[in-house]
């Protein structure tokens, strides 16, 4: 039997936390600045594989860039909100980041988080804060399937999760 989606664990990526006034012109500035992409929508994502936007809640973004332009990143960010209101923090060594894509992806993470994940209620660029079993966890919907983040504290576990959850034979609707 072959595995319902496939589970990819990425190495390091590239992670600001961005707090502020996600309205003010400085912030939104920046932030385009820095990935090319404006300040997305509440529960929604902008971006590409490289680089992206992902709304938190409604003080804070999660900026992503290439792992090795963080710092570069973050220098451009404190240049351009000098003065203004605002955190900018290198996370990208405390989070754990994977890719689960397939057909039945969302099957897969049904299994492992409360939320609805089918492509008529989590569209593409679709962004939702959540548990996956026990653990704290951000998801986002792309075209091939879903990207998951979680605490890299608990990123074996999560993997663990996801690869179980991958490897069951297909429940309810699909089976």
């Amino acid at each position: 039997m072959s595995d319902l989606a496939k589970v990819i664990r990425h190495s390091a990526r590239g992670m600001i936390t961005l707090r502020g006034d996600l309205t003010s012109s400085p912030l939104k500035k920046a932030v385009k600045a820095a990935t090319g992409y404006t300040v997305p929508k509440a529960g929604h994502i902008a971006g590409d594989d490289t680089k992206g936007v992902i709304w938190m809640s409604p003080d804070e973004l999660l900026v992503m860039v290439p792992y090795g332009e963080v710092e570069a990143t973050l220098a451009a960010l404190d240049k351009t909100l000098l003065g203004k209101h605002y955190l900018a923090v290198d996370v990208s060594d405390a989070r754990a980041v994977f890719t689960v894509e397939g057909a039945q992806a969302h099957e897969v993470l049904a299994r492992v988080c409360p939320v609805d994940l089918h492509a008529d209620s989590f569209a593409v660029g679709a962004f939702r804060r959540t548990r996956m079993a026990q653990v704290a966890a951000a998801i986002w919907r792309h075209e091939a399937g879903f990207d998951v983040i979680c605490f890299r504290s608990v990123g074996d576990y999560a993997e663990g999760l996801l690869r179980n959850a991958a490897a069951a034979a297909p429940t309810g609707a699909l089976g």
